[in-house]
């Protein structure tokens, strides 16, 4: 069994057992309490390189992240490092995450924000919402064609934006013909076995149509691979374990930007 089906299998479970614990009827009922719009794409858009700075207590690859760490101490460095969107992981049987940590993020942080998850049911889309979440993450890789086009036209439905992630050409192409997305991650990570190449940014961006947001995801660590992406034509990236190295985050994020020079913890 690859990581992605492992971690597809937990998700699976765990959705049912929150269904279980409070009905999807129950859950809707919390969206009148939501929050003013965020609009993560907007966001993602300005000129200049754009980082999503993420937040995430451990990986299947990396294991556990910044140990001791608060959601509010973490997401407050991000802002004042000047990052564009926040990334909050909140799945919690692999990488220790929880909707608490996204609602945290969005009472400290007045940044736009992306719930980074294995999104395969409707459930998932109405939770975000209701937690402050401003945008939510397709994998391609994740799901089959009918579920993926329904679960995007749910998200827009709520008023989430959609970061659609592909790893290969083939991924890219199927989610092109489908739904034709505004936002495009390209993961440099194969969830089949936690790999990193970032030359897959390369290799995928000349498909992707003009007009389109890119997103380079994971295997970003040194200010030349960011000065790269942005020659190329990416509009933003996803970081997240090389910042939280630092002992404050910020220093990360302008060392990865430009700004005063800073060593990791």
């Amino acid at each position: 069994m690859t990581v992605l089906a492992r971690i597809l299998a937990s998700t699976e479970q765990a959705v049912a057992q929150r269904r279980e614990q409070l009905p999807l009827a129950q859950l809707e009922a919390q969206l009148h309490g939501r929050g003013p719009d965020r609009p993560f794409a907007e966001a993602l858009a300005r000129p200049g390189l754009s980082v999503i700075a993420e937040f995430k207590r451990r990986s299947p690859s990396a294991g556990e992240i910044r140990p001791g760490s608060t959601v509010e101490e973490v997401v407050t460095a991000y802002e004042r490092g000047g990052a564009a969107a926040l990334s909050i992981l909140t799945e919690e049987a692999n990488f220790g995450g929880s909707l608490v940590d996204l609602a945290t993020a969005r009472s400290v942080s007045d940044l736009p924000i992306l719930r980074k998850d294995f999104i395969i049911d409707h459930y998932q889309l109405v939770e975000a919402a209701v937690a402050g979440a401003d945008a939510i993450l397709l994998i391609a890789a994740a799901l089959e064609r009918p579920e993926f086009e329904s679960l995007y036209r749910e998200a827009a439905a709520l008023d989430l934006d959609v970061l659609v992630e592909v790893h290969d050409e083939q991924e890219l192409d199927a989610v092109l013909e489908a739904v034709d997305p505004d936002l495009i991650g390209i993961n440099n990570r194969d969830l089949r076995d936690f790999s990193v190449d970032v030359e897959r940014t390369h290799s995928l961006l000349a498909d992707i149509p003009a007009g389109k947001t890119v997103v380079s995801e994971s295997g970003l660590h040194e200010r030349a691979q960011l000065e790269e992406m942005e020659r190329v034509g990416v509009d933003a990236v996803l970081i997240g374990a090389s910042l939280l190295a630092f002992p404050d985050p910020a220093d990360g994020l302008e060392l990865l930007t430009g700004g005063h020079d800073a060593e990791p913890g």
